[in-house]
């Protein structure tokens, strides 16, 4: 449809492009860590968290999670934009996981003191 509208509109093609990039900006990301049964963790970001956590517990979501379901959610984040959300999974990811276990808990026990 947007091919046909190009050709006999450029000017409406031009504005239907600006409409879906500027959806896409306010779009609202997370990054969720799960805990595979191996023990290992897994970091992603996505828009649609509950759609992406059913897709890893049908084995579609990852290669990574599909042979090590089932998955547990341990964290998730706060909603930010799209480029904040990749910057914040890479420094995950890049990590040690003693680190990131300390993150976790350390932000457990603040969650259990706040009212």
């Amino acid at each position: 449809m947007i091919l046909s509208v190009a050709i006999y509109c450029p000017v409406l093609y031009k504005f239907i492009l600006m409409k879906l990039k500027d959806k896409e900006r306010h779009q609202r990301w997370t990054v969720y860590i799960l805990r595979c049964t191996d023990g290992s963790f897994y970091t992603g970001v996505t828009n649609g968290l509950e759609k992406r956590l059913m897709g890893h517990g049908r084995g579609t979501a990852s290669k990574y999670t599909r042979s090590r379901r089932p998955v547990t959610l341990l964290a998730t984040s706060v909603e930010m934009n799209k480029g904040e959300a990749l910057r914040l999974e890479i420094k995950i990811k890049k990590m040690p996981k003693a680190k990131k276990v300390a993150c976790l808990k350390s932000s457990r026990s603040e969650n259990k003191d706040s009212p």
